[in-house]
């Protein structure tokens, strides 16, 4: 009984979920500390269309338009550096942890 009440508090933690609005050309945060699992969403905030898009597009939100948000769910721990793709000077970066 002691061993399965010690397996399930291991279990860790609810996902949560995090927000990166995308406003002034800039993301804010442009650093984020998240776990695996997480949710990160990205809502476009400015007037003219952005992207999240992962280093070497492993992942990318697609075109977002004002008002727009995209997803992703992290599956690994590392640092996952951002850009948007339309205008690459803007770039982000998700820490991702375990728990």
């Amino acid at each position: 009984m002691i061993v399965w009440l010690l397996l399930l508090a291991g279990l860790g933690s609810t996902p949560k979920s995090h927000t990166v609005e995308i406003r002034g050309m800039e993301f804010h945060p442009a650093v984020l500390t998240v776990a695996v699992g997480d949710t990160i969403v990205w809502i476009n905030r400015d007037i003219v269309p952005h992207t999240a898009t992962g280093m070497r597009r492993k992942w990318d939100s697609g075109q977002l338009q004002q008002g727009d948000s995209g997803r992703y769910v992290p599956s690994r721990v590392g640092r996952v550096p951002y850009t948007c793709t339309l205008h690459p000077t803007m770039k982000g970066m998700l820490i991702v942890r375990k728990e």
